[in-house]
This record gives C-alpha cells, structure tokens and sequence, in this order.
C-alpha cells in the first residue's frame, strides 16, 4: 500500500505491505451544503433566542469572542453574515487566547480571512495574564470565574465557535469560548488542574470534572445576554452543521453532529499507530499532543505510537516541556504530578500516562535533544519510524495510521 503522509505545507510518500496494515483513519465522510447557505440558515432560525437582527436592536456595546489559529472555526465566513448587522454599531471583537499567546500577523489572516483589513482595527486579544478581569460566580470546585472586564461592560455578547472532541474537556465550543477563552491565568490553571482525573476524556461530559465545571460556568453565564454562534466542520475544514442562539442549546445540539465526523469505529489495536497533526494542531508540540492522545485509544499496551508533525512554531508552552524533562521516566512524571500543578503540566501528564504504557515516537523538525526530554524517541522521516518499528514488532506486526490524529477519535468497538 502507497500511502501519503501529511508534514506540514508538505508530504511524505511511503510504502507498506497490505498485510501491515490495520487501519487507515480519517474523519468520516458527511454531506455538506454551501457553506454560508448552512450558516444563514442557523443564524435566522435561533434556539430559544430571538433573531440576531432583533438581539442587536438597540444595543450600544456589542463584544464577539472569536478563537485564536489553534482552532480551525471559521470566523471569517461567519463574519461575512453578521457583520453586515454590525458596520454601524459599536463593536469590538476579543480574541479568546485562553492561555495561549497573541496571534501573530499570519495567523490574522487565517482566522478573519478576507475581513481581516476591515476588522483588524476592532481587534482586542485576552490576555489571561494581564487582562483586568472580574469574578461573575463560583464553580462547585470552589473556582472563582474570573473573565475579562469587556465581557461586563458589553451589552450583548457573540461568541463564535466550532465543536469537536477535546481530550481532557469532552467538546471544544460553546461555554469553552468563555472559559478558558476569556478567563484569567489563575482561573485556567484551576480549570485544567481537573484535567489531570482519569475521567476527563474526549467525548466524556458527565463525571468528567473539567465539563462539569465548564456546566457551571454555563449556569454562570445565563445572567449574561448571549447569542451563540457554533459549528461543526468536515475533515476539510468545511461547515457541516451550524447552531445559534442560546449557549447551551447551540452547544448540545452540535454534539451528535460532531460525533458524525470525528469518531471513526476501529475493530482491533494495533501494535503500531502513526497519528498525524495537522492545520492547526501543528503549531506546536504542545497542541501536537492532542494526536497524540486521541491515538492511544488505537494502540496495543506495550505498542509504539509515532506523531507526526511540522510544530511550526517550535515546542509551545515551557512549563509542559519542563515537567517531562523532570523525571527520568513517564512514571514519575505522573508522581510529580500527584505533588505539584503549573498551567502545562496536565499535557505532560497525559503525554506520561502514554508513555507509561507505550512508546513514544515522534516526527518532527525540532532538535532531537528537545523530543527526546519530552520521553519521545526522535526521527527524520516517517519511513525511518516506521522501518524501526516494524523491526522491533515483528513481522507480523499492524499498523493502524490515523491521518488527522488532533480531531480524530478512534472508537472500539465490542463485536
């Protein structure tokens, strides 16, 4: 089998026998409509919600949360429906950073697409840092919802977002654009300390302590008057589905429709999983490792999981990396973590729990010395990777490639 492997704005070609192969994974296929056709339709029939057109009658300070360019929401074509309903109002669009830093110039471009020479003078960017925040309530885990003063002073709210599995969280999307998106460091840090429980996984909303927490913050946000706009993509990145209105119905609606694209079944483990990042999830090693946990669902205990990625803007968050290269091995990465919690380690921790019970293998660009603190056994190409593997498995050894492993869930499946 002749198989296209995605690095980056590049690809490699390899060749494997058929009888090496398990699985090739890719988000499954649905049909889609026009793009802005889908969108119109979601905007002009809100749930529980009044119409966007009416939601914006007489408000003087309107606010838009729009993801930074680790997401892939499209912000732009949703731009080109609402902000005909805004030229002449006051507005201002916040960029919900999380904790992640400021977009660079390009990425502007990705993310506002052609309205980016239009909207860019309206452009703020949270800083969870730095940003003046205020507290609107407190979470059953006795976190302190602090999120940025302009969400107080606006008078109506839109955030703007795209759904899929999040591996700690459950879904991306919805109440998510709030928290983390506009929270404060120390809110955050809260928030993605329960990542480090064995029940925050993708998919997982009850019993899983980040999404309850985020069901809070929800319950929290009802004070606040919002008009959500939310989406599901194809494996192209194209609109597939849409929701409006209320922020918890446009949330929960999208969930099966998310599910329809992302959560592909899988008859049997492999020994061996090459799962790719691709756009955006490459950006760094920090959001590479979002493959690299949806793929441990695919692996053998004791089997070998090779990523993929360009990480076009180097390793990411400091701290994830220094966490990992602490300890001398995953397990007691995973003690240290019992111990002690900075913003970053709960990556290192999962990235641990794999490590645990596999190896880690990577493709990349960065410094082998760099790869190899994080537990992971570097290589220049994915036909090295993959001759090296085959060679410690064995001949009869499969492998299961997962082509965009930072949205792709592999699902067992009982038969």
């Amino acid at each position: 089998m002749r198989l296209e492997i995605p690095y980056g704005n590049t690809s490699e070609t390899i060749e494997l026998s058929d009888g090496h192969v398990e699985q090739v994974i890719i988000p499954n296929t649905v049909q889609t409509a026009d793009e802005l056709q889908t969108l119109r339709s979601a905007i002009s029939n809100p749930l529980k919600s009044p119409g966007l057109e009416e939601f914006l009658r007489d408000r003087r300070n309107i606010l838009l949360l729009v993801n930074d360019a680790t997401r892939p929401t499209p912000t732009g074509a949703v731009m080109e429906i609402v902000y005909p309903l805004l030229r002449d109002k006051r507005f201002t669009i916040l960029i919900a950073t999380g904790s992640h830093r400021a977009p660079t110039e390009e990425e502007y471009d990705f993310i506002f697409g052609n309205l980016k020479g239009e909207l860019r003078g309206r452009v703020q960017v949270h800083d969870a840092r730095k940003s003046p925040c205020y507290c609107l309530g407190t979470t059953r885990h006795g976190n302190d919802l602090m999120l940025n003063t302009l969400v107080r002073e606006a008078d109506a709210i839109i955030p703007i977002g795209s759904i899929e599995p999040h591996y700690f969280a459950g879904y991306t999307g919805g109440r998510k654009c709030f928290m983390p998106g506009v929270a404060s460091y120390d809110c955050i840090t809260a928030n993605h300390k329960l990542a480090i429980s064995q029940a925050a996984q993708a998919m997982v909303l009850e019993g899983n302590p980040v999404a309850e927490e985020l069901d809070d913050a929800e319950k929290i946000l009802e004070k606040l008057n919002v008009f959500s706009i939310m989406t599901v993509l194809d494996g192209e990145h194209r609109v597939y589905a849409a929701a409006a209105g209320d922020l918890k119905e446009s949330f929960y609606s999208l969930l099966p429709r998310a599910d329809e694209v992302f959560v592909v079944p899988i008859r049997r483990q492999a020994d061996i999983v090459v799962t790719v990042a691709l756009e955006p999830n490459d950006i760094d090693l920090y959001q590479s490792q979002k493959a690299l946990d949806n793929g441990k669902t695919a692996l053998k205990d004791g089997g070998i999981i090779i990523l993929v990625s360009a990480c076009r803007s180097g390793v990411g968050s400091q701290a994830f990396l220094d966490l990992l290269s602490s300890e001398p091995t995953c397990k007691a990465v995973i003690d240290k973590l019992d111990r002690e919690y900075r913003l970053g380690y709960h990556k290192a921790g999962k990235m641990a729990e794999i490590g645990a019970r596999a190896q880690m293998w990577a493709v990349t660009p960065l410094d082998k010395s760099l790869i190899r603190k994080a537990h992971m056994r570097p290589f220049g190409s994915v036909s090295e990777a993959l001759q090296a593997a085959l060679e410690e498995k064995g001949p009869a050894a499969k492998v299961t490639f997962i082509m965009d492993g930072g949205m792709t869930i592999p699902r067992l499946t009982v038969s």
